[in-house]
């Protein structure tokens, strides 16, 4: 792999070059609220991001898109497996109070009966890209997100940004390798099709959303995009759910009196973001006919514990069968992937960690980033959690090596200067399915979903 950009300006174009990639980006709209003003929009920035694109082998970008549509087909098996998500769950909900009330929900709907009959998901499979001993790449999976998967929106204005960089550079050949990128248009199209197979032309998407949302322009994106398809989208809070939702007799959604079609969480995700009045409010939701995305079992299919018992020889198998092809494709992007449950198995993948911190990463059943454990900090963790039940609310997986690259990291308030970076590749996934059909429209792709400097 190139080992980066930084190679092609000299330190004294760095200020120049990121003072125009900065007001482009401003132009484009790849911006954020700010953290002193969350709820405003009054006064924004710019969202941090790279000067230069990241760079992807082509062959490991195939991959990725061959194999998203093998991991919608899974989300969805796995989401419809009431008998596999409870056995696969039952060790973390005895200790992780986050996973057991969403499960306590995913019971009561299906012991009420679910009313819902369309579905729709909406997510992110991140990879990074392995560096092998004879250095060649190898595509692994860090996570698939299958609720508030983000970066749709701002990741369809970066590639214009880029671009400019490259044309002011005079660089035109680099300029047209950039890929063309709209994961907002394709996500939308997904709502869009949830909301027509609901069949009610005066039905409205209600998106969850934080009062505090710094992201917000990311979801407007998507918001547009359906609005020019004459599909109207309302933002409310759990909290305005709690207090003007509703169900009618036939368990249809209504929110202010309008009935609603499909509900997109934008929230939801954290423990911090539910209250006992938010709890109930998901519950409500969870109960009606609308199109949830996700529905609560195709959250718990995005669980940390679901990954690691997936990698299982015979697991993939079960859940899809009579499709080797899919599986091997699927099996081939896994890292190592290693349960905590108490046990001999437990102990020792406890043990071989302990043994080698520097290859391993600690992770508990969390969404939203920095949660993960590394090295030191994961070694404190691990003694304290080995004689502990409370180690099966966590997994150990495999810590994945890609090559840095140079790159040059534009943030408010820090400076402009070439490091080292590593990067995830996400890749978006949209599937309607319904009692009658199952659709998948195209993969859709964000290649600069996450970079940290190393």
């Amino acid at each position: 792999m190139a080992t980066g950009w930084g190679s092609i300006l000299r330190d004294e174009q760095l200020e120049e070059m990121a003072r125009q990639a900065v007001d482009r980006a401003l132009a484009e709209g790849v911006l954020l609220r700010t953290s002193q003003e969350p709820s405003s929009s009054d006064v924004v920035s710019y969202a941090p991001f790279t000067l230069f694109p990241s760079l992807v082998p082509s062959a490991l970008l195939e991959q990725a898109y061959a194999v998203q549509m093998d991991f919608n087909m899974l989300v969805d098996a796995v989401s419809q497996n009431a008998a596999f998500l409870e056995q696969t769950l039952s060790s973390t909900i005895k200790r992780d109070n986050f996973t057991a009330r969403l499960f306590d929900i995913h019971k009561q709907v299906l012991k009420e009966g679910i009313a819902q009959t369309v579905f729709l998901g909406l997510n992110r499979s991140d990879y990074m890209f392995q560096r092998n001993a004879d250095g060649s790449a190898a595509l692994k999976q860090i996570e698939i997100n299958t609720i508030s998967a983000s970066f749709g929106g701002l990741a369809s204005r970066t590639p214009a940004v880029h671009r400019h960089v490259f044309n002011v550079l005079s660089k035109t050949k680099e300029a047209a390798k950039i890929l063309s990128n709209n994961p907002s248009e394709g996500l939308a199209l997904g709502i869009a099709k949830a909301w027509e197979l609901y069949g009610s032309a005066n039905a409205l998407v209600l998106l969850i959303a934080q009062e505090k949302e710094r992201n917000i322009f990311d979801q407007r994106a998507i918001e547009n995009e359906l609005l020019a398809r004459n599909i109207h989208v309302i933002r409310r809070r759990f909290e305005d759910v709690s207090e003007k939702g509703s169900l009618d007799q036939d368990r249809r959604l209504f929110m202010d009196g309008q009935e609603v079609a499909v509900v997109y969480f934008r929230d939801g995700y954290m423990p911090s973001q539910y209250s006992p009045q938010n709890w109930e409010a998901r519950l409500l939701l969870e109960r009606s006919r609308a199109v949830k995305c996700p529905d609560i079992a195709t959250q718990l299919a995005g669980t940390k514990k679901v990954q690691q018992e997936l990698s299982r020889m015979g697991i993939l198998e079960m859940l899809l069968p009579g499709q080797p092809e899919t599986v091997a494709r699927l099996r081939a992007t896994f890292a190592g992937l290693y349960s905590l449950d108490m046990g001999e198995e437990g102990d020792q993948a406890i043990a071989e960690a302990l043994a080698a911190p520097s290859q391993f990463v600690l992770k508990p059943q969390r969404e939203g980033g920095g949660n993960n454990l590394y090295g030191e900090e994961m070694v404190q963790a691990l003694e304290r959690l080995k004689d502990s039940e409370e180690r099966a609310s966590y997994i150990l997986m495999e810590k994945i090596e890609p090559e840095p690259f140079g790159n040059c990291l534009l943030r408010p308030g820090s400076p402009v200067r070439v490091v080292q970076c590593i990067s995830e590749l996400g890749i978006f996934g949209v599937y309607v399915s319904s009692i009658s059909a199952c659709h998948f429209p195209p993969n859709l792709t964000i290649t600069t979903a996450i970079l940290r400097e190393r």
